[in-house]
C-alpha cells in the first residue's frame, strides 16, 4: 500500500492505489485527509490521474466551504491535458458558474463539456445548454440544444406503443363483432359484481375495453400524446407501474361511487396527466420544445376534460367521472412522491456531493410511505365497494 507522505515519483499502480484511498476517504467524510492524498497525485505522469486528483481536491474544498479553492481546482482540471475526465471538469466548472450567476460563462463551459462527453451524458448537457440559452434569450440556440437532448436522451416509448397496440387491437375486434365486444367485456371489463366476488384483476384490465370507436379513439389519442412524455421522464418500468397504479385507483373510485359497470382507459390516462401536471411544477425537469409545448397545456386539458365529463354526465351520458378524478388524484400523488430520472432544475446545477444520482434515504422512505398510503386508500375503497354489493 502506497504511503502518501513518501516523497519521490509514483508508478501508475501506486498512484491508482492512492487515488482509490482518497476516494474512499471522501466517501467517509474525511475531506481534509482526502485532499492531502489527492495533493500527492498532482503532476502524476498519468494525465488521467492528475485530472482525477484535481477533481477530488475541488470536491474536498467545496465540502469544506472553500468555494474559491474549489473553483481554482476545477479551472486547473479543465485546462489540463485532455483525458476521459475533461468533460466532467468542464461540467463541474459550468455548474459553479451558474451558481455564481455567470450564465454566459456557464454556457461556454457546458459547450466544452458537451463536446467532450460520452454519448450517454450528452442529452443531459444539451438540456442544460437549452435552459441557459433560453434564460439568455437565445431562442434558436435553445431549440437546437433541446432538440439534441430529445434525440439523444429520450428512450423509445416501447411500453406506450405496446399499450396502444394491445388496446387498439382489442378495440377494433370489439367494433367489428358484437360477439367479440361481449367476450372482451366478460373477460376484462369492470364488472363490479365480479370484482366483489374476488376478480380484482379487472381493476386494471378495464383499460383494454372500450365502448365504441369514438371512446377508443379519444383515449388512445390522449395516451399517444402523454404516454411517451411520462415514459421518457421516468423510464419504462416506472411508467408501466404508474399506468397500473392509476388504473387501479381510478377503478376503485368508480367501484365505490358508481353503481354501473365500466370500460375504458380514461382513468389511467387522467392518472398520467396528474403525474405530469405535478412533476412539472414540483420537480421541474429540463424538457425539449415539443415536450414543453404539451406540458404547458396539461392543466388546461385536465380542467377542460373534467368540465366536459361532468357536463356530459349531466346530459345523460354514461361518463365515469369518479374514475377520472380517482386516477387524476392518484397520478398527482405519485408525481409528488417520485422524482423523474432525468435532470431537473433542482439538481442540474447543484453543488458537488449534494445531488446524488439516486434519492436519499429520507426521500426514499417518504416515497415508500406515500405509496403504502395509496395502497391503503385503494384497499379501504375496495372494502367499502364490496360491502355495498354483498
Amino acid at each position: 500500500m502506497s504511503d502518501p507522505n513518501q516523497p519521490g515519483p509514483l508508478d501508475r499502480a501506486a498512484a491508482a492505489d492512492l487515488l482509490a484511498r482518497a476516494d474512499a476517504l471522501v466517501g467517509s467524510g474525511e475531506f481534509a485527509v482526502a485532499e492531502s492524498y489527492y495533493g500527492r497525485l498532482i503532476g502524476a505522469g498519468d494525465a488521467t490521474i492528475h485530472v482525477a486528483a484535481l477533481l477530488g481536491i475541488a470536491e474536498c474544498r467545496y465540502r469544506l466551504d472553500d468555494e474559491p479553492g474549489a473553483r481554482a481546482a476545477w479551472e486547473s482540471a479543465a485546462g489540463a491535458p485532455e483525458t476521459a475526465l475533461s468533460w466532467l471538469a468542464w461540467k463541474r466548472l459550468a455548474a459553479d458558474r451558474v451558481r455564481a450567476g455567470d450564465l454566459r460563462g456557464a454556457l461556454d463551459a457546458y459547450r466544452q463539456a458537451e463536446a467532450r462527453a460520452p454519448a450517454d451524458e450528452r442529452a443531459e448537457l444539451a438540456s442544460r445548454l437549452g435552459w441557459l440559452n433560453k434564460e439568455l434569450g437565445n431562442g434558436n440556440a435553445a431549440e437546437r440544444a433541446f432538440g439534441r437532448a430529445r434525440r439523444s436522451g429520450a428512450p423509445t416509448p416501447i411500453v406506450t406503443w405496446a399499450l396502444l397496440a394491445v388496446t387498439i387491437g382489442i378495440g377494433f375486434s370489439s367494433i367489428l363483432s358484437p360477439d367479440s365486444q361481449a367476450f372482451w367485456f366478460t373477460l376484462f371489463g369492470l364488472d363490479k359484481q365480479a370484482v366483489a366476488g374476488g376478480e380484482l384483476y379487472r381493476l386494471f384490465t378495464v383499460v383494454f375495453v372500450h365502448a365504441g370507436l369514438i371512446h377508443l379513439a379519444g383515449n388512445m389519442y390522449a395516451l399517444y400524446l402523454v404516454g411517451p412524455l411520462v415514459e421518457g421522464l421516468y423510464g419504462h418500468t416506472r411508467f408501466l407501474a404508474f399506468y397500473v397504479f392509476t388504473a387501479i385507483a381510478a377503478s376503485t373510485a368508480s367501484y365505490v361511487l358508481v353503481h354501473e359497470d365500466a370500460v375504458g382507459a380514461s382513468g389511467a390516462i387522467f392518472g398520467l396527466f396528474g403525474v405530469l401536471f405535478v412533476v412539472l411544477r414540483v420537480h421541474r425537469p429540463l424538457l425539449g420544445r415539443a415536450a414543453r409545448n404539451l406540458a404547458s397545456q396539461v392543466g388546461a386539458l385536465i380542467v377542460l376534460n373534467l368540465i366536459l365529463g361532468f357536463g356530459l354526465m349531466g346530459a345523460g351520458f354514461g361518463i365515469d367521472n369518479a374514475a377520472h378524478v380517482g386516477g387524476l388524484l392518484a397520478g398527482a400523488w405519485l408525481g409528488l412522491l417520485i422524482a423523474p430520472r432525468m435532470a431537473t432544475l433542482r439538481n442540474a446545477f447543484a453543488r458537488p456531493g449534494t445531488a446524488p444520482e439516486g434519492p436519499g434515504t429520507t426521500a426514499l422512505l417518504v416515497s415508500v410511505a406515500g405509496i403504502l398510503a395509496l395502497l391503503a386508500a385503494i384497499g379501504f375503497g375496495l372494502v367499502l365497494g364490496t360491502a355495498a354489493r354483498v
